[in-house]
């Protein structure tokens, strides 16, 4: 079982805290993880591009020269794709990117991710996370003592005092354990999580 240390909002350790082996102890799964953050990638596209072919482009209605006799090329139209201002070939279209992984391979990936965090001290555990008013500079100085520049902080619930004060600060994000993501977690370089939050995920992906 891995034993994490417990810092408070100075940066202080105040603690150490034992993590369940069966959520932040398992073997990383890379393809799982791969696949976890393809999805999520795929999912966020609008899949709104679009390009002409060449029975789309206006114009090319009629043979540009004869057949035979020129010294050219034959040609048909004005609008094949070799020509400028023709279609493109294979041209891409609206299209819905998105697709599925079961619950059981989001889970195992989550988990993957989460303890690949451990295995590289990407983890730091808080005691808490309070903040009295919405202050983004309470909460820089918070991320400073703990020295994080970028990275996740994961919040047991939805504190809308740190949540608004983390919204402007570049390079981090919050997100709450029902909201969690492998994304995430990979893309951060260090993830913040207060003692209560690690008790939620254990409570549901152990």
């Amino acid at each position: 079982m891995a034993n994490v240390s417990v810092y408070n909002m100075e940066g202080k350790q105040v603690g150490t805290m034992d993590l369940n082996d069966a959520v932040f102890g398992v073997a990383v799964n890379e393809h799982l993880v791969h696949l976890s953050v393809v999805q999520y990638l795929a999912n966020q596209r609008q899949g709104t591009q679009k390009a002409k072919t060449r029975s789309e482009v206006s114009g090319g209605g009629r043979k540009p020269w004869r057949q035979k006799g020129t010294g050219h090329a034959r040609q048909g139209s004005i609008r094949a794709p070799q020509w400028k201002g023709g279609g493109v070939v294979f041209a891409p279209v609206p299209r819905d990117y998105s697709f599925k992984l079961n619950k059981k391979e989001k889970k195992a990936a989550l988990k993957s991710a989460l303890s690949d965090a451990v295995a590289n001290n990407k983890l730091i555990v808080l005691d808490e996370l309070k903040l009295d008013e919405i202050r983004t500079k309470a909460f820089v100085k918070v991320m400073d003592n703990l020295q994080v520049e970028k990275g996740l902080v994961i919040l047991d619930e939805n504190d809308q005092n740190v949540v608004m004060s983390a919204r402007n600060v570049e390079g981090i994000e919050t997100t709450l354990t029902n909201t969690l993501c492998t994304y995430d977690i990979v893309k951060a370089k260090k993830v913040v999580v207060t003692r209560d939050a690690v008790a939620k995920i254990e409570e549901v992906f152990a």
